[in-house]
């Protein structure tokens, strides 16, 4: 799975180095522990279900995703993917979903955007990779940009 999050990151025009690490990376307070940064750097990828279909939202893992707030979408409804509607939107199972490579809409929370560089998943539970936000909004699909968290 790492190779295919980094051929996707050089269709973008990103260079990332994925790093496979020992220890697991799939919840945000294990992903900060194992690089040494705030859980706010860690940008979490969750996929939401919009009026019925798939949405990515990378969110920074200070704080939970208020559903409410992915209202800029324009949508009527909105919740939480299952972990198989995650796995079939993506390709990747919940804990190494990539921030791109699936062509979904993304929904980046700003609050990322305040730092230089943050660590997104890289295909699996024990693969990270940094990556400026800002590069990271620029090769996204659909992107909005909102504060998505309390």
């Amino acid at each position: 799975m790492r190779e295919k999050v980094i051929d996707s990151a050089k269709r973008l025009g990103l260079d990332v180095e994925v790093k496979r690490l020992d220890a697991s990376t799939a919840t945000v307070q294990q992903a900060a522990e194992a690089v040494g940064c705030p859980a706010g750097q860690i940008a979490k990828s969750l996929v939401f279900v919009a009026d019925g279909d798939p949405v990515l939202c990378i969110a920074s893992g200070a704080h939970r995703v208020e559903t409410a707030r992915l209202a800029v979408l324009d949508v009527a409804e909105v919740r939480q993917a299952s972990p198989s509607e995650v796995r079939a939107a993506t390709g990747f199972a919940v804990g190494g979903v990539p921030p791109f490579g699936h062509g979904l809409p993304v929904v980046l929370d700003e609050v990322l955007l305040e730092h230089e560089l943050v660590w997104a998943a890289g295909g699996d539970g024990h693969s990270l990779f940094a990556v400026d936000p800002r590069e990271l909004a620029r090769c996204c699909t659909q992107v909005v940009v909102a504060r998505v968290g309390g």
